[in-house]
């Protein structure tokens, strides 16, 4: 029973370690993903930078690098100055953004290069009806204008995320809290060879059937020992008379009906210079071991 809670242990630490490598290849994924997301915006917004180019007759001037400005916002900008149709801008963005998937939501803001005047803005939902696209065919001058692309629902394709962010930070708080819950009461140790758990100030080695307390060499029956067995396995829970007594007796003939009682008697007098352990007795029900904080 012993080697039971030292494996529900280590099973609680391996989770624990699952986890921790679950979040570590979520936020490399996670990373990497978005470094591709990027990058393809870029690609598109470039694509869009040639296009307002070829619109104005110009085949020869630069769309300078593609900046992003964080915050899911992008920034196109020119060698050149240059004039369009606002009608124009918008049906050259949307085509270039259909050549890949790119989020429905964005605002478009036209912004002159002198004093960082919004010349021109207009705004796509991915409800078709809640469009806000302004001034139709009233042509921006030549001037030396940067296009700025804000994406709002940059995660929308990845609802989890954040979710699952939360969930693994929760479990794994709760297991690693649990590896340490009764720490100072009950703690499973492994030293050379040797196997004992630490139950309050009382070291308890089933191997030898013995408690060790101070120095102090309490010997123990078999029955207790086997007793003190089942309730370290299941500390401060209520453990029935007839599960107490099938695992310890089932085996070995007949049952006493008192054997069980006397047993704990003696287990109780052998644990009572703790104060923080107590053997207590569920009436009608069973009998449990408690260990306090």
């Amino acid at each position: 029973m012993l080697f039971t809670v030292i494996m529900s242990k280590k099973i609680i630490y391996s989770i624990a370690v699952l986890l921790i490598l679950m979040f570590s290849t979520w936020m490399f994924l996670d990373s990497g993903e978005k470094n591709n997301e990027s990058e393809t915006v870029k690609v598109v917004l470039r694509d869009v930078g040639h296009q307002l180019l070829l619109s104005n007759q110009d085949s020869t001037s630069l769309v300078l690098p593609i900046i992003d400005l964080g915050n899911s916002t992008y920034e196109i900008s020119f060698n050149k100055q240059l004039s369009f149709e606002p009608g124009s801008l918008v049906s050259i963005i949307y085509n270039s953004f259909e050549k890949v998937t790119l989020p429905a939501d964005y605002l478009v803001e036209v912004i002159q290069c002198n004093n960082h005047e919004i010349a021109y803005s207009y705004k796509i939902k991915a409800s078709e009806e809640k469009n806000i696209i302004p001034c139709r065919g009233r042509v921006l001058p030549e001037n030396c204008y940067t296009i700025e692309v804000m994406f709002s629902d940059r995660t929308a394709s990845f609802p989890h995320r954040p979710t699952l962010l939360y969930a693994l930070i929760i479990i794994g708080f709760l297991l690693l809290a649990s590896l340490f819950y009764n720490r100072k009461h009950f703690k499973i140790s492994e030293k050379t060879d040797e196997n004992y758990a630490e139950i309050g100030s009382y070291k308890f080695y089933p191997a030898q059937n013995k408690l060790i307390k101070e120095a102090v060499e309490i010997s123990l029956s078999k029955k207790e020992c086997e007793l003190l067995i089942l309730f370290i396995a299941q500390p401060n829970q209520t453990i029935k008379r007839e599960e107490l007594t099938k695992k310890v007796w089932e085996d070995h003939g007949v049952i006493v009906g008192r054997s069980l009682d006397t047993y704990i008697s003696k287990l109780r007098k052998k644990l009572k210079d703790d104060q923080y352990i107590k053997l207590i007795n569920i009436h009608g029900v069973g009998y449990k071991l408690e260990i306090k904080h």
